[in-house]
């Protein structure tokens, strides 16, 4: 399901789609879908809305990943449900599974899938054990694996489990019998409701590894961390010119990658291709940084990611930040933890930006500033491009 406009993660779905929001440098969907091929799973059907063609640019016909992708289109909000409905025609014939295009995740999916068909459920919820669960859908499920109260979203006096839902249901195909036809519909808000009412069976499976969906900065920093943690080694793609760095792996480095002297650079880091990293330049670990970007001289860059053709001047601190294509940072700044700024910014010359701050895209701030609070420009990009 990749249809929303993710409207949480601004400044960063102006330019893209939630699930092509770059992750180690390559569209979180991408991530997702050779997971997927990696499980076996060779159909794979995506709805779309909003920035569809995005989408269909990052994945094309899934051949490049051994699988084969079929488009369904939404002209206007279905929900989670109503988006599956869309898709019946080619999901008539078999169990099959549902995920949300911004899930990174490393779950065993076949055994999800398995555990399904071999019970007698025509819907079965993947969950996970976690400890603040207030955002989420929550489960009350018995040792047999039945799921008896479902709430989505609990708030005080209403969290009576820690079993969120991950948003992955396995469906048998005649859960389209609960969804209305054209009309907006979820699976949370309304197909479960309805069945546990009705003493419908629902299953729940506990899962273990990692998963989240990106669905703010916050999850989308933990995606890329974790993502970055599990980096095997080091690798570099092609040329790579270094004098007197230091570097301490694991690495991804891409092709044309120069590094300065006396720089630092302490891994988990990757490196897209034709970046420039200067002189005295420290890169601490749990870094992504794109492609043809320049870093200068005497920046730190620390548990930060950067998008593609961005320079930052001379002498700059950027800790735990995310920077869009194309935004210039002047001399002099510092960019606190937790900053988003958008695509084509320019901050002047000595401007520091305070932690959690957002930063819609194109705004100029101007030397010297202190910014304290989120520039949000209301006329940027009103149409919604999709519904």
């Amino acid at each position: 399901m990749c249809g929303g406009e993710g409207t949480r993660l601004r400044p960063l779905t102006f330019e893209r789609p939630k699930p092509s929001i770059p992750i180690l440098n390559k569209p979180s969907v991408v991530h997702l879908i050779e997971h997927i091929a990696k499980e076996g799973f060779n159909e794979i059907v995506v709805t779309l809305g909003y920035m569809a063609e995005k989408i269909e640019e990052d994945l094309g016909d899934g051949s490049m990943f051994g699988v084969h992708i079929d488009y369904v289109y939404e002209h206007e909000k279905l929900g989670t449900a109503g988006g599956v409905k869309n898709a019946e025609k080619y999901l008539r014939g078999e169990p099959f599974i549902v995920l949300g295009g911004d899930h990174v995740l490393n779950l065993n999916i076949r055994e999800m899938y398995r555990f399904h068909e071999n019970t007698d459920a025509l819907l079965t919820i993947g969950l996970l054990s976690i400890d603040d669960p207030r955002e989420f859908g929550i489960a009350d499920m018995d040792v047999n694996n039945r799921i008896h109260r479902f709430l989505e979203k609990p708030g005080a006096g209403e969290i009576f489990s820690n079993l969120a839902s991950t948003g992955i249901y396995m469906c048998d195909p005649e859960i389209f019998d609960w969804i209305p036809k054209d009309t907006k519909y979820d699976f949370a808000k309304d197909i479960f409701p309805v069945m546990l009412a009705k003493d419908e069976k629902i299953n729940g499976l506990l899962v273990s590894g990692d998963w989240t969906d990106v669905g703010s900065a916050t999850a989308y920093r933990q995606a890329q961390r974790w993502m970055l943690a599990a980096l095997p080694g080091t690798t570099i793609a092609g040329h790579f010119n270094t004098k007197d760095a230091r570097i301490k792996g694991p690495l991804r480095v891409g092709h044309n990658v120069s590094i300065g002297s006396n720089s630092a650079l302490v891994g988990p880091i990757v490196i897209g291709e034709n970046t420039t990293i200067g002189d005295n330049v420290l890169i601490g670990p749990y870094t992504v940084i794109g492609a043809n970007c320049v870093i200068k001289d005497d920046c730190r860059v620390l548990s930060s990611y950067i998008f593609n053709n961005i320079i930052i001047g001379n002498n700059s601190n950027v800790s735990g930040s995310t920077i869009d294509n194309g935004t210039v940072v002047g001399q002099n700044c510092s960019l606190e933890n937790g900053t988003v700024i958008g695509p084509k910014v320019v901050i002047g010359d000595n401007a520091t930006i305070h932690s959690d701050v957002k930063v819609w895209p194109e705004t100029v701030i101007k030397s010297g500033s202190n910014v304290k609070t989120d520039i949000i420009d209301l006329e940027y990009n009103s149409s919604n491009n999709g519904f």
